[in-house]
């Protein structure tokens, strides 16, 4: 009798996902690559925390895709970035009068602020305004209603839709997505998203 041979090779994803979660924990599965792999290319499912993520919770619930997502993130990181923020006291420089001496500006936030502008030229005041209350805020489209005085689904349908669309925006803006000869959705005489490396939704 001849034992068949496993092939190992079929089971590259472990899942190494926790089991007990605490109370009021909204955590979405995602596969990610493996951090102690011995072959490349191994993956493991983990689990993120999606609690106060609208973007993330809108990609794992499939509401966007990948181009959409990876252009949301790259916003949050050059607000970040280019947010100088309160800082602290530094205990180590020399008391001169109470005075801070500001740092300087570097390289990164200053290229940060450049894409900033354009993001914020790209898709006008309203636009900007309702990326800014979800991607940094984390507000959800019920709360940007309420605060608006629009609290009807029709109004949260809409700053869904639109906010798809500023998402498709910073895909095209941040290099994620490419420009299509089909007409876009928001502009009829533009050209249309074409996803770099991604699928659509």
């Amino acid at each position: 009798m001849t034992r068949r041979r496993r092939s190992f090779r079929a089971a590259k994803v472990h899942d190494r996902r926790s089991r007990d979660l605490p109370r009021n924990t909204e955590v979405a599965a995602v596969e990610v690559d493996d951090p102690l792999a011995l072959e490349a290319g191994e993956k493991i499912v983990a689990l993120r925390s999606i609690r106060n993520d609208p973007l993330a919770r809108l990609h794992s619930h499939g509401q966007i895709n990948e181009a959409q997502y990876r252009g949301g993130r790259a916003f949050q990181h050059d607000w970040e970035r280019a947010e100088r923020g309160p800082q602290a006291v530094d205990p180590t420089r020399e008391y001169v009068d109470g005075v801070q001496t500001r740092e300087p500006i570097t390289e990164g936030q200053r290229k940060a602020v450049l894409r900033l502008n354009r993001v914020e030229r790209e898709l006008g005041a309203d636009g900007s305004a309702l990326v800014h209350d979800v991607l940094v805020q984390g507000m959800t489209m019920a709360q940007i209603g309420q605060r608006r005085g629009l609290s009807t689904q029709r109004w949260k349908d809409y700053f869904s839709r639109r906010f798809q669309e500023c998402l498709d925006r910073l895909a095209l803006i941040y290099g994620f997505a490419t420009d299509h000869g089909r007409p876009h959705r928001r502009d009829q005489n533009g050209p249309a998203l074409k996803l770099s490396g991604c699928t659509t939704s």
